[in-house]
């Protein structure tokens, strides 16, 4: 069951659109000179119909297919970079001092646009394709974005697939679930005023250092304690700001984190007692203290029947043994759950071999991959629009 002859033909040029894209990075929205490369490739290939500015600058290329049928589903890639200083040392390292393509994007970009190439040679389904690149995955909501610019009304889409390289998978594998694959990834920060003075005489001070302190382990118990042993949930508190010298006891405190959950419920709970632990940490100790909680985006969740669709997609590609049907749940976020609250559909990993890790400065996407993915978004059309 191998990958198609033509996607093994564009390996090449389409290594080359990677690798143009991944040394013109761009961050959240501001990824116009990716989207006009994208824009020029599917006016090149024939796409019928390409609309560019969605979601401020998004593109959807809309490939209609041989029948009558008006079925359409969408095949998104995400586009934008991180705020990293690339240090691989390769040729089409970025040229753009502290940005990089560090989570593949460049990659997904790539592989999308050759399947669209292919899929408009061919033809060989009955419905329309819509090929959806998005802005703004990082922290961005670009997703949402493009749903609230009526990208799903507008053409017709029905169903929404995505798909995300994976380090440490071994190439020409494919990984997805049903339900939750990826966490909602919230963001919290509690600012702690207590009564700052000599550190010789803490007995005159609310001590915001030690309130604070006294937060990070009362917020453990969330997930030891609070939340249902088999309901996941991570609360990590990643910053702790607070004095100036080394005999003032401050008057102020900062800790910001996240948490992330694959539960709304849990989601809920975990906003919730983090209110609570905090209020009553610094009410005992006299001292004030405010909370600010941030959700960013929704647990993404693969619906039951496209899930089966995909999987049945990526085995027809590279063998039932190489397709994982019930791969662990991730506690990294994605907001393509915008598009899957908008629309059925199914988000899967694709292998990415030993490269280093998503968001390492190291990364860097394996071209390896790009005929598997180009193969499988071919597969999951013709499939989808036939059946």
């Amino acid at each position: 069951m191998p990958i198609l002859n033509r996607a093994a033909e564009l390996q090449h040029e389409v290594t080359e659109w990677r690798r143009h894209i991944h040394e013109n990075p761009g961050l959240l929205y501001d990824v116009e000179e990716t989207a006009a490369f994208v824009e020029d490739k599917l006016k090149a290939f024939g796409v019928d119909e390409v609309v560019t500015g969605l979601g401020r600058t998004g593109v959807v290329g809309i490939i209609r297919g041989k029948g009558e049928s008006d079925r359409v589903i969408g095949l998104r890639a995400d586009m934008d970079a991180l705020p990293l200083e690339e240090i691989t040392g390769k040729p089409w390292a970025s040229k753009a001092p502290g940005k990089m393509h560090a989570c593949g994007h460049d990659g997904h970009t790539a592989m999308l646009l050759g399947a669209a190439k292919h899929l408009a040679e061919t033809r060989n389904f009955n419905g329309s394709v819509a090929v959806i690149f998005q802005p703004a995955e990082e922290g961005g909501r670009g997703a949402l974005a493009m749903v609230e610019d009526g990208m799903m009304e507008r053409f017709g889409i029905q169903e929404v697939y995505g798909m995300h390289n994976m380090p440490g998978m071994p190439l020409g594998t494919f990984a997805i679930r049903k339900g939750g694959i990826m966490a909602a990834p919230d963001k919290f920060s509690i600012r702690i005023t207590g009564r700052g003075g000599h550190a010789a005489e803490p007995h005159r001070t609310a001590d915001p250092i030690v309130i604070g302190s006294q937060i990070v382990g009362g917020l453990q118990m969330i997930a030891a304690r609070n939340a249902n042993p088999l309901r996941s949930v991570v609360v990590s508190v990643t910053q702790f700001h607070a004095g100036t010298t080394h005999n003032i006891i401050p008057e102020e405190a900062f800790l910001t984190g996240t948490v992330r959950s694959l539960d709304e419920g849990v989601r809920d709970l975990a906003e919730n007692r983090i209110r609570q632990i905090a209020e009553g940490i610094a009410s005992a100790h006299d001292a004030k203290v405010e909370v600010e909680y941030e959700r960013a985006c929704p647990v993404t969740v693969n619906h039951a029947d496209e899930t089966l669709h995909a999987a049945r997609a990526a085995i027809d590609i590279v063998g039932e043994k190489n397709v994982n049907t019930d791969v662990d749940a991730s506690m990294a976020g994605e907001d393509f759950a915008f598009m899957l609250q908008a629309r059925p559909g199914a988000y899967i990993m694709i292998g990415n071999g030993e490269t280093a890790a998503l968001h390492n400065p190291s990364y860097d996407f394996n071209d390896e991959a790009i005929a598997y993915g180009i193969s499988y978004w071919v597969k999951l059309a013709e499939q989808r629009l036939t059946d």
